[in-house]
């Protein structure tokens, strides 16, 4: 007898959890017979049938290794052996790792749980989705520290924007249809839901970079001595190098120029080829909302307990009656407010009094069950994708300084890193094209418009920073003269002067302890600037 524990019992009943056709059990795939949505998991010789874009060799050298299998199962016997041969199946036959989830499954859970796509498109938003900024590498500002001349570095100023927009013109005409950040909005989208994300680079005839698009990271393997990836779309398979590895030879396509892959992934120390989403952390959470969701959509399907009972007690009423009273409650209530019903009722007869009542039997407020579970659920979903709750439009009963703190662990301990990390990836492509600039992604503002001035007023008349150094940040061509210092007036240096001394302490606290403009949050008692 074989005996389960509760835990495997729930394991097994989790594995069955279908969101709207989804399956929960995203391990692997479906079966080995081909009858899956993963294109790599059909039988060998119905894939070099079926597929285009494989070469003839490398075709004929399949059949023959398939053939030698075949040869080498047989014993003398001729009893058939029962082990599984990798080169049977397309992984095999490809020489690509299996991943360790159904990324098809993981790419259509993103479309199926509100909590993780509201999580997702939050992170993306926040990463990618705030734009980019092109600055000076080391070499370029090094440069312009050591020019002395202002009339030289307003020269080079502009040497240096007239380069910059050539670069952001070059990198936007990439691709035809989506703009850069588009594109790695998509990616970066794939990342977080399946763990994988690509971009494709192709080559012109000289070498340079003429396209940067997007692939879908379910139709995408990684090759076994990861020497490159490929990918299986509508009957025909395709061949990708490693970004910047011009040398490798495609190894079963007719293409002598593959397309160059980009490959960012969510690390897991369970798999080192491919990354996994952070909704696997709580596919728990998931699933169970997904069974509170059908507990309330079964009430509604299946609940037959009537609103109202009409009853008549100690008479009969005629035939008349009973169809007119049936055909209002049938066919006259719906839709219809503030009806008035009229029905017939004898008089009492024989001294038995006739009483007529409708009582409602569910006429109160009906609202969903585990409210508490879902939101539970909900808290888990968040937390395993490190997002607030005030990011997913969802922000009940959190206070607005509470929210704001969130933003800021959010911005420094979330999106930041995953910047820092994207940007490396992309100033590869940068670097190809000059070596000049770097590519920095905008971050999450948690500085209104209003401080930022002043902080940027404080600068310039303590002459730390150049007006050229404000005007590019915020992204306008540079002055003639935004170059020198600024030159404080009289009034300005006595002010600046009597703020050195000291003796506006009182001034310099109060601007101190007051918060951002916009905050909401108060000024403590006493700080705040007396009315005459």
């Amino acid at each position: 007898m074989e005996i389960q524990t509760t835990g495997e019992r729930y394991s097994k009943k989790m594995e069955e959890v279908n969101i709207s056709g989804v399956s929960m059990d995203t391990t692997k795939s479906e079966s080995i017979s081909g009858n899956s949505s993963d294109e790599f998991n059909f039988d060998s010789e119905e894939l070099l049938k079926s597929l285009g874009g494989l070469h003839t060799n490398f075709k004929r050298s399949a059949k023959r290794k398939l053939e030698k299998a075949d040869q080498n199962s047989i014993s003398g016997d001729n009893s058939d052996s029962k082990q599984i041969i990798p080169d049977k199946y397309g992984y095999g036959l490809f020489d690509v790792v299996e991943p360790n989830y159904n990324l098809s499954s993981l790419a259509k859970l993103y479309e199926v749980s509100a909590a993780n796509f509201a999580a997702i498109n939050a992170k993306v938003a926040n990463i990618v989705g705030l734009g980019y900024s092109l600055e000076p590498t080391l070499k370029v500002l090094q440069m312009i520290e050591d020019v002395e001349d202002p009339t030289l570095l307003s020269k080079r100023r502009r040497r240096i924007d007239i380069v910059k927009q050539e670069v952001q013109e070059w990198l936007e005409s990439r691709n035809d249809e989506d703009t850069f950040t588009s594109t790695l909005i998509k990616a970066y989208i794939d990342k977080e839901a399946t763990g994988n994300g690509y971009l494709e680079i192709g080559r012109k005839v000289t070498g340079e970079i003429g396209y940067i698009g997007h692939i879908p990271a379910a139709t995408i393997r990684i090759r076994r001595l990861r020497d490159g990836f490929v990918q299986i779309v509508q009957g025909k398979a395709v061949f990708f190098r490693n970004f910047q590895d011009t040398s490798q030879p495609n190894p079963f396509g007719v293409d002598a120029r593959p397309n160059e892959i980009i490959h960012l992934k969510s690390y897991t120390p369970m798999n080192t080829y491919y990354g996994i989403p952070a909704i696997v952390a709580a596919k728990n959470a998931m699933a169970g909302t997904e069974f509170a969701s059908r507990f309330n959509l079964e009430y509604f399907e299946n609940k037959a307990t009537p609103r109202y009972i009409f009853w008549v007690k100690g008479a009969k009423l005629s035939k008349d009656a009973e169809t007119k009273l049936f055909e209002f409650f049938q066919n006259n209530l719906r839709g219809q407010s503030h009806r008035t019903l009229v029905v017939p009722i004898p008089g009492d007869e024989n001294g038995q009094k006739i009483d007529v009542k409708m009582e409602a039997v569910e006429a109160g407020v009906q609202e969903g069950s585990f409210d508490k579970y879902r939101r539970s659920n909900l808290s888990e979903v968040l937390m395993a994708h490190r997002v607030p709750i005030s990011k997913v439009g969802a922000a009940e009963n959190i206070s607005l300084a509470n929210a704001r703190e969130a933003d800021r662990t959010f911005k420094d301990q979330v999106c930041r890193p995953e910047q820092d990390a994207l940007e490396k990836s992309m100033n590869r492509i940068i670097a190809e094209k000059t070596d000049m600039f770097k590519l920095k992604f905008n971050e999450l503002t948690l500085t209104d418009e209003d401080t930022q001035s002043k902080i940027d007023e404080r600068y310039l008349r303590m002459q730390v920073i150049l007006p050229n150094e404000v005007r590019s940040r915020k992204g306008m061509t540079a002055l003639p003269n935004g170059d020198v210092p600024v030159q404080l007036t009289a009034q300005g240096r006595a002010e600046q002067a009597t703020q050195a001394s000291g003796n506006r302490n009182r001034d310099q606290q109060r601007e101190a302890n007051t918060a951002d403009t916009g905050t909401g949050a108060r000024v403590p008692q006493g700080e705040g600037r007396q009315q005459a």
